[in-house]
């Protein structure tokens, strides 16, 4: 089901150094980091840098794009691409694709890089209908066939799932106390509907609320953490590790959570945002790629949560976001930790040289 490259974990002599209960893992990340940084920043010159994509890579990057964006990725730079979105029809029984003709685009990036594995992501916030699928198994296998029928008609490699969130209705969605078992049937039969060898993977909030671990796994390849939105201004809302102004969840404690509901290092990907969350009385960009500062807003640095943030002229925080430096220590700590990869949210909000796409790509696989 997995291939070899899929599931490598991290330098086997920085895990064996992680074994020392001498130093706290965010020492031991910060000795990590100043050596890493040495090496990348004498090796990285951003749009310059070859990518070589006739080689599989070590680590997982899977990059969501999107149905309504207009610019492509750049292929090289991740493993998988999981489109986004696909829906539960309105009959509850089968598949319906946003702008199919992209999706189709977005499959032919494969004649550029070999190892390229397309998903179609079903779900986002907002989708609904999983709980009346999922709740009943003759709609729920029809549902895992149409699947594997769009998986035939535009040659993916797979399938994810981004209910979110199974029990709950936040998101206006209908949902059922029953939703975290029939996911895992959902799962089941999804597996089964696709066979062993195509991918079946699944977004998840940063707790583990909502998913039976245990009971997924045996079905699944990976799943990816969403382990941003965690917060809002004035606290981080995708903090590494805790500080005073850290969410009510960091990305470390996040893993911790995940590893203790027994989730291997081996099927966990963590998510990063290329984007900023704000506060009401931001005015500027959320993107990545469209962040700028000035005579409003000034950059800090938390240098225990390892993220940045924008400031107004009182000093308040307005935007949680990233950048090279947040997203180089994340890369650092799935390496020391041994985690499969890394996932993003999303490629259009990148920069036009994608940036933060080939800092992720180059701290991880090359």
């Amino acid at each position: 089901m997995k291939n070899s490259w899929l599931i490598r974990g991290g330098n086997s002599c920085f895990k064996k150094e992680a074994k020392s209960p001498l130093l706290k893992r965010e020492t031991r990340l910060l000795l990590f980091s100043i050596l890493a940084a040495i090496v990348f920043t004498s090796c990285y010159q951003p749009g310059k840098q070859q990518v070589d994509s006739t080689k599989p890579a070590d680590k997982v990057v899977v990059g969501y794009v999107t149905s309504w964006g207009d610019r492509m990725p750049d292929p090289r730079l991740v493993t998988h691409l999981n489109y986004a979105f696909g829906h539960v029809g309105d009959s509850f029984d089968s598949v319906r694709i946003d702008n199919p003709e992209r999706l189709r685009s977005i499959v032919a990036l494969k004649e550029t890089n070999p190892h390229l594995q397309v998903l179609l992501s079903v779900g986002g916030w907002g989708s609904g209908r999983f709980s009346e699928m999922a709740s009943d198994a003759v709609r729920r296998r029809s549902f895992a066939r149409s699947c594997q029928q769009v998986i035939d008609e535009y040659s993916l490699d797979g399938i994810d799932i981004d209910w979110e969130y199974p029990t709950s209705s936040a998101a206006g969605i209908s949902s059922s106390p029953d939703d975290t078992h029939n996911f895992t049937l959902l799962m089941q039969d999804l597996r089964q509907a696709i066979g062993a060898n195509r991918l079946l993977t699944f977004a998840d909030y940063a707790d583990t609320t909502y998913v039976d671990y245990r009971e997924v796994l045996p079905f699944i390849n990976f799943v990816n953490l969403m382990t941003y939105d965690m917060a809002d201004p004035p606290h981080h809302h995708s903090a590494l590790f805790r500080s005073d102004i850290a969410g009510p969840l960091t990305v470390s404690e996040a893993i911790d959570h995940h590893l203790a509901a027994g989730v291997p290092l081996s099927q966990l990907v963590m998510g990063m945002p290329f984007y900023g969350r704000p506060s009401r009385d931001y005015k500027g960009q959320r993107p990545f790629g469209k962040l700028k500062t000035d005579s409003l807003y000034t950059e800090q640095w938390d240098s225990v949560a390892r993220v940045p943030y924008l400031v107004d002229e009182a000093g308040r925080m307005v935007l949680a976001h990233e950048n090279e430096s947040s997203i180089t220590y994340k890369c650092n700590y799935i390496i020391e930790m041994g985690l499969l990869g890394a996932m993003y949210w999303d490629s259009d909000d990148d920069d036009d040289s994608f940036t933060l796409s080939r800092t992720i790509w180059h701290r991880l696989n090359e």
